[in-house]
C-alpha cells in the first residue's frame, strides 16, 4: 500500500483498537463479521470499485456502506466500514485487504483476551511446518477444484479440539478464502500479525537440537537489543544443520550453522 491507502488503514486500525477496548464488545463476532464483508468485497469487483471512488463524497459512500450492511452485521461492524470508506484509498484493493486485516486482529484480540494469544502464534507457526513437511495435505488445502466445504471439513479434523479456536478461524479463512497468496504467505502474514498484537517482532530459529529455557532467554534478549523491540521465538529443530544456530527475522538471515559453514569452505575451495 502507498500514500492515501496506507493512512485509511492506520486509522481503521486505531478505529478497531478503540472498539476492542471495550471489553463488552465481543471480538470474534466482529472478526466472523469482518470476515463476511472481506468476502463480499472481494466478490462484487463493482461494489469495491463505488465505496473507493474518489470522484464520490466519502460521506455517500459511508451512507452506501450503512445501507447495504445494516441488518446483515452488528452496529460495530457497520461503523468500521463505514468509516472505512469515507477514508480515501489508492486502489480499490487495498480496502478489501484492510478489511481483511481487520478480521485476523479481531480474532487475535479475542484470543488476546483469553490468554491465547501466545499459543496461537505457536499453533499458526507449526501448522506451516506440518504443512511444508506433507506434501499431500499442501495439495489438499490448495486444491483449486476442491470446495471450500471440503477443505473447512479437513481443517476441522486436523485442528478441532487441538487447536485454540482463534487459530482455527484464522487457517481456515486463509484456506478457503486465499485471494491471490500462497498457503505459506498467508500463514507469513498471520504470524507477523500476532507478532505485532503484542507489538513484537517474529524471528525464526532454526537449530540441530532444542534450546534450553537459559539459551532461549539469551537469544530472544541479544535479538531485542539488536532490532530494538521485543522478539517473539518461533523454534524449530533440524537435525540437518549439525550445529549452531539459523535466525530469520523478516527478510534477514543470521545463519551460524556448521552444515553452513561447511558449505561456505565447500564453495571457496570450488572457486
Amino acid at each position: 500500500m502507498n500514500g492515501a491507502s496506507r493512512e485509511a488503514l492506520a486509522a481503521a486500525r486505531e478505529s478497531l483498537d478503540a472498539l476492542t477496548d471495550n471489553t463488552s464488545v465481543d471480538a470474534a463476532k466482529l472478526a466472523e463479521e469482518l470476515a463476511a464483508v472481506t468476502a463480499l468485497l472481494q466478490r462484487e469487483v463493482s461494489l469495491r470499485r463505488v465505496l473507493t471512488d474518489p470522484s464520490q463524497p466519502g460521506e455517500a459512500r459511508a451512507e452506501l456502506a450503512g445501507r447495504l450492511l445494516r441488518g446483515q452485521v452488528g452496529g460495530e461492524t457497520v461503523d468500521l466500514i463505514s468509516g472505512m470508506v469515507r477514508s480515501r484509498w489508492s486502489q480499490s484493493r487495498d480496502l478489501v485487504d484492510s478489511v481483511e486485516e481487520l478480521a485476523n486482529t479481531a480474532d487475535l484480540t479475542a484470543a488476546q483476551r483469553s490468554g491465547d494469544l501466545d499459543d496461537v502464534e505457536d499453533e499458526l507457526f507449526r501448522f506451516g511446518r506440518i504443512v511444508a513437511s506433507d506434501k499431500g495435505l499442501r495439495a489438499a488445502l490448495t486444491e483449486r477444484s476442491a470446495s471450500a466445504s471440503a477443505k473447512r471439513q479437513l481443517l476441522h479434523s486436523l485442528l478441532g479440539g487441538k487447536a485454540r479456536p482463534a487459530t482455527e478461524r484464522l487457517i481456515t479463512r486463509l484456506v478457503t478464502q486465499p485471494r491471490g497468496r500462497s498457503l505459506e504467505e498467508g500463514l507469513e502474514s498471520l504470524s507477523k500479525l500476532a507478532a505485532e498484537r503484542r507489538e513484537r517482532m517474529v524471528a525464526v530459529v532454526i537449530s540441530a537440537v532444542p534450546l534450553s529455557d537459559r539459551q532461549k532467554q539469551r537469544l530472544g534478549a541479544a535479538l531485542a537489543k539488536i532490532y530494538g523491540r521485543p522478539m517473539h521465538l518461533n523454534l524449530d529443530v533440524d537435525p540437518t544443520v549439525l550445529g549452531g544456530i539459523a535466525v530469520r527475522v523478516g527478510d534477514e538471515v543470521i545463519d551460524g550453522t556448521i552444515s553452513e559453514r561447511l558449505e561456505e569452505a565447500t564453495r571457496r575451495m570450488a572457486g
